[in-house]
């Protein structure tokens, strides 16, 4: 696993490149550290990497090239890695429609790797860490004061509804864009922004929570 750190600040935030092609990687960090990212780059070359990564971090963003997936269930790995944080998938055009109920749900952004792949997978990474930090800024809650089942109920009682959110926004927009009045499609686009803006939020404060709960027990 490569290790690489991008600019320290105090809001450093953890990312995660699934990549088995090592020029890929290569391009992808140095695309990335050209936007001047806070942020710290482990690049796996395995899903097991990844997975052995994700048990000891808690990743703002984690970017997958299908090359990394070399046959392995789509299925079961996406319900691991969205589950820790939001994904970025660089794979094959025709390979769009595998991933339009993750990317509906907002847990998944898809890049085909056609053309410049690279520098847009990179902007997407940098535009996720920096919804991560703002995220991160706002965590300064009593921790003391939360109920012990508190990450619990942030991913049932808002990340369920949101899902709904997401889920039917997308849909709006994928059946009645032609349809929509431009001020009505720009409502649609926001309520979908801010949805995915509250759901990262949610995420971090959640992993924040069992971050400081794990310290907490282990004291």
């Amino acid at each position: 696993m490569m290790q690489a750190k991008l600019k320290i600040d105090p809001l450093d935030t953890r990312v995660v490149l699934g990549i088995a092609d090592a020029r890929v990687a290569e391009e992808l960090t140095s695309a990335i550290a050209q936007f001047g990212a806070h942020c710290q780059l482990s690049a796996c070359a395995t899903l097991d990497e990844i997975r052995a990564h994700l048990d000891k971090n808690s990743p703002g963003v984690i970017l997958l090239d299908e090359s990394i997936f070399n046959g392995a269930a789509l299925e079961e790995f996406l319900l691991r890695f969205t589950e820790s944080a939001p994904v970025v998938v660089m794979a094959a055009a025709w390979r769009q429609t595998e991933y339009s109920r993750w990317v509906a749900a907002g847990d998944v952004e898809f890049i085909a790797r056609v053309g410049d792949f690279v520098s847009l997978a990179a902007g997407l990474v940098v535009r996720r860490v920096r919804w991560a930090e703002r995220a991160e800024s706002a965590v300064g809650l009593p921790w003391s004061e939360l109920p012990p089942d508190f990450a619990s109920i942030l991913r049932h009682e808002i990340n369920n509804p949101l899902t709904g959110i997401l889920g039917n926004a997308e849909l709006l927009l994928a059946h009645y864009r032609e349809k929509l009045p431009f001020p009505a499609l720009q409502r649609v686009e926001t309520v979908v922004d801010l949805a995915v803006r509250l759901r990262e939020t949610t995420r971090r404060l959640s992993n924040a929570w069992e971050r400081q709960h794990e310290t907490a027990r282990s004291a």
